[in-house]
């Protein structure tokens, strides 16, 4: 048996497990502390999945960094960052993605999109900055300046045209006179027909030779996944997280279950690969990663 010390830190968005510290040393873990992970977190935060991981909660960028330190064996990565860091190979089934509107990728602007210029940009997410260059480069005109900033709405729009905002911080952006608001998901989606995939659970190939013995992972996660999304265990999601956030129950569970997509299926594989094809025509890439799977990949039927 494997004992768990769970230590714990205060955030923006309360209070929740910041790290499970084994007595046995198991892969490690870095995760993002935003809603859009709860579900896909479920049996690591309410069942026994931890036993065989060491998990740190960060900010996308971060888990990134942290896999290309070494410093992380699993992560759940911007998509971006995928191509960025070799050595990894991709967790099957699972994203953190959207099918239209996703509500936590917002510019925010005192403009109409195509006259902004320059832009105050949230960082923490490589790939949503990445999103708005292409989204600017082919459809709004071309590149503009991006400067980043912490994700203060006010203090970004002070000296900016326009602000991104990611997350949890883009959830609890209220609708104000004068401003537009452009969510960027439904921008790509409006202008491909496909859907957009922001992160996926990535894992170092040098790290697969420390797994335990009978330990699937693509399951465990994927188990996981399904867990978080079962219909008591959204209502549990949106109780918790409620509060932290100033939203309604009712607002959280549609965001979960509407705008967020959970899947990795054909439709997202589909959207990821135009995504980092784009970003290699408008100069972000050198080149188009190939998209390597932990065991076999299957596209099963879109799921709703």
């Amino acid at each position: 048996m494997v004992t768990v010390k769970v230590a714990r830190h205060t955030s923006s968005c309360g209070t929740r497990p910041a790290r499970l510290e084994l007595v046995m040393p198991g892969l490690r873990i870095s995760a993002i502390s935003f809603l859009n992970t709860a579900p896909l977190m479920w049996d690591f935060e309410h069942g026994d999945a931890a036993r065989s991981f060491e998990i740190e909660y960060t900010v996308p960028s971060a888990c990134a960094a942290a896999l290309a330190a070494s410093q992380a064996d699993i992560g759940i990565i911007p998509a971006f960052a995928y191509a960025e860091i070799p050595g990894l190979v991709i967790l099957p089934s699972i994203a953190i993605a959207s099918k239209d509107r996703v509500r936590s990728i917002l510019l925010v602007s005192r403009k109409p999109i195509e006259e902004v210029q320059t832009v105050a940009t949230d960082s923490s997410s490589r790939t949503s900055v990445a999103l708005l260059q292409v989204l600017f480069a082919k459809y709004f005109g071309g590149s503009r300046q991006l400067t980043a900033h912490p994700p203060r709405l006010e203090a970004m729009l002070r000296r900016q045209d326009a602000a991104l905002l990611i997350g949890d911080a883009a959830l609890q952006v209220r609708a104000e006179p004068g401003y537009h608001t452009y969510d960027l998901a439904h921008e790509w989606h409006k202008q491909t027909g496909k859907p957009f995939v922001f992160a996926f659970w990535a894992v170092r190939l040098d790290a697969l030779a420390r797994l335990p013995e009978g330990v699937d992972l693509a399951e465990v996660f994927q188990r996981s996944r399904d867990h978080g999304l079962r219909p008591e265990n959204i209502a549990r999601i949106a109780e918790e997280w409620s509060p932290k956030l100033g939203m309604s129950r009712d607002d959280i569970r549609r965001y979960l279950t509407e705008n967020i997509h959970y899947y990795l299926d054909r439709e997202s594989h589909a959207g990821l690969q135009l995504f980092l094809q784009y970003s290699r025509e408008v100069g972000l890439l050198s080149e188009v990663p190939d998209l390597r799977f932990l065991g076999p990949v299957a596209f099963g039927k879109t799921r709703k």
